[in-house]
């Protein structure tokens, strides 16, 4: 089933009007059915019927028309003016008949009239005009209300209904089960002012309509044997809106806020957030029957760079009606709560509050003078513990960075998370000085921003954090980047199949030399003093190797002149102070290693040029 819900302002309100009729106004009362029957809608206790048992066919087929009064359950007093021509017409009890649906299998017990009823096959026209709803005394004046329309009878074969309005589109809002099987007469109009009702043969349900805020409306009664209608008023009102807590995720983020129709998911009211305020916006505003039950949702807008679940959504609600048992939410998490059914009278105003889940960002930025070598890239990680959560890396070249930033990145409140870069592929970092610096969205955040590249922050719900790593370049230089690494050759257990780093492992222990400068080393200049691991020795079996990087670092190398060792206890200053020989294969004397490779040591054109010095060595 499907539920128009009325825009409401406040208390009902309209300015009486005087009906200009020939006949003074049938005082009269509208009607709740008893029971729900068999097929009833489970909102059946909303409708009240108004009742026709004063119909006066003579007023009714004049000019001016039979004018009716109404004294509604809250006092507003809903009068019109009832104009009949055609086939004759009568107040009729319910049910009108015994295949009808109303009164038989819905609907049960409506008290009084409440059937206008052929008394004669042919075709009737009842126009209702001059609708006006006065507020009870110290209310304000109503401005929106629900007319609702239902076949009294049972549209059968050539039979039809049809009602025209100038109000509201008409929206279907119930059905009354058929007394056996489960046909309904065909329907058409939904969303439109006019909606008609064809027959259909056997014993078929009734359909239930409403139409918002009609002055007049007309319908047309087609009876083959003998037809039927009914009318009845429900009002409620549910107003839903939307605010922002402290910040977007990102700008384009707004909100889609929606009144939907539980049952078929129809939207019965939305609204949209738009700029770049906080809110609340303009509410989606419903004023409704009084049981429809209501589903609150909440969507992204289209455009947006994010889903809503990256933020956390609570939902409040609040009543202006004392007394009312409409359950409200209070702070609930949810974007799709399913409200219930709002009771005759209720003025309920819903807020979905938005607030960022913890989002952080890493930027790469460059100094004035752009990269060192054209091809330079930065890999910028967000990290936590040892998990990427986040990583981008660059390209361009000199002053340009594409790739510039990782995504937003959605992280879980209150876990450190750090910062961090490597240089891509052959990029050296140390031709940069870098700094970094930290903002945050949410301007009254008290999270404490780190200040330095790698650097930790363990962020709050609502905190946007974006962090730029700037990095400057050095000016030209020469510089020498040093790796050691080592791998086992055999052991004494397992000999070369699988060896291991045990005691008496023998092992080729390496030292990568690059220069990352685009700078010429000072020729003979390069000396290396390196203090070896205390876990293994080397001696006369070093059998040291030089190999060439590529680019190859033009360097040149003699076993017998350019690697020295030294046993003292710190190391020396200088090539010359490595003086000592050792004395075997592998001698635990040696503490340092010295190496002095001749020539000028080219500078670095984006890919450092180097070489490697490899000894063998024994695990001690």
């Amino acid at each position: 089933m499907r539920v128009q819900f009325l825009r409401w302002t406040g208390w009902l309100f309209a300015a009486f009007v005087a009906l200009l009729v020939a006949s003074p106004a049938q005082a009269a009362n509208c009607n709740y059915a008893t029971s729900q029957g068999a097929t009833g809608p489970a909102n059946w206790q909303t409708y009240c019927w108004l009742d026709f048992t004063g119909y006066n066919d003579t007023a009714a087929r004049s000019a001016g028309g039979q004018s009716f009064s109404y004294s509604l359950p809250d006092g507003t007093l809903l009068a019109f003016r009832l104009n009949i021509s055609g086939a004759a017409i009568t107040g009729a009890a319910s049910p009108s008949w015994t295949g009808a649906a109303v009164g038989n299998t819905a609907f049960i017990g409506i008290g009084g009239e409440p059937i206008l009823y052929q008394t004669a096959a042919g075709t009737t026209t009842a126009t209702i005009s001059n609708i006006v709803l006065t507020p009870p005394a110290g209310a304000s004046s109503i401005s929106n209300y629900l007319f609702v329309v239902a076949d009294g009878e049972s549209s059968n074969d050539n039979e039809s209904l049809r009602f025209q309005t100038n109000g509201g589109n008409w929206v279907l809002l119930d059905q009354a089960g058929p007394i056996s099987g489960s046909t309904y007469p065909a329907a058409s109009g939904a969303g439109t002012q006019t909606y008609t009702i064809s027959g259909a043969p056997g014993t078929v349900g009734a359909q239930i309509v409403g139409t918002s805020t009609p002055t007049s409306l007309t319908t047309t009664i087609v009876g083959g044997g003998l037809q039927g209608v009914m009318f009845a008023v429900r009002f409620a009102s549910i107003r839903l809106t939307m605010q922002v807590a402290n910040t977007r995720v990102d700008a384009t983020d707004q909100f889609k806020f929606d009144i939907e129709a539980t049952s078929s998911g129809t939207t019965l009211a939305s609204g949209t957030s738009s700029g770049t305020a906080l809110g609340p916006f303009t509410a989606a505003t419903l004023t409704t029957s009084t049981a429809l039950p209501v589903t609150l949702a909440q969507s992204m807008a289209a455009g947006s760079a994010n889903t809503v679940s990256h933020y956390q959504t609570r939902l409040s609600c609040t009543n202006a009606v004392s007394g009312s048992s409409t359950p409200m939410p209070t702070n609930v998490l949810t974007t799709d709560y399913n409200f219930g059914n709002l009771q005759f009278g209720d003025i309920v105003t819903c807020v979905f509050t938005n607030t960022p889940f913890p989002h952080l960002r890493l930027t790469k930025a460059l100094g004035t003078n752009g990269r060192r070598f054209a091809t330079d890239q930065f890999t910028m990680n967000i990290v936590q513990g040892t998990t990427v959560v986040a990583t981008t890396t660059t390209s361009g070249t000199t002053t340009t960075i594409t790739n510039g930033s990782t995504p937003m990145t959605q992280v879980t409140a209150g876990q450190a998370h750090a910062f961090r870069e490597v240089g891509a592929g052959t990029t050296a970092l140390t031709q940069y000085t870098a700094t970094m610096a930290c903002t945050n969205a949410w301007a009254a955040s008290s999270t404490t921003l780190p200040t330095a590249v790698g650097g930790t922050v363990a962020p709050a719900i609502g905190d946007v954090i974006t962090c730029t790593i700037t990095n400057t370049r050095r000016s030209t230089n020469a510089t020498l980047t040093l790796v050691k690494t080592s791998s086992v050759l055999s052991d004494p257990v397992n000999g070369t199949s699988n060896p291991l780093a045990i005691p008496g492992a023998i092992v080729r222990y390496s030292i990568a030399v690059t220069n990352t400068g685009p700078t010429t080393v000072d020729s003979n200049s390069v000396v290396l003093i390196d203090s070896l691991p205390a876990t293994i020795a080397v001696g006369t079996a070093a059998t040291p190797t030089f190999t060439q990087g590529s680019p190859t670092s033009n360097l040149t190398f003699s076993t017998t002149n350019d690697i020295r060792y030294s046993n003292a206890a710190t190391a020396p200053t200088a090539f010359s102070g490595c003086t000592y020989t050792p004395v075997s294969a592998y001698d635990p004397a040696v503490n340092f290693i010295c190496i002095n490779p001749k020539g000028s040591m080219a500078g670095s054109t984006g890919t450092p040029p180097g070489f490697t010095i490899s000894l063998q060595a024994r695990v001690l």
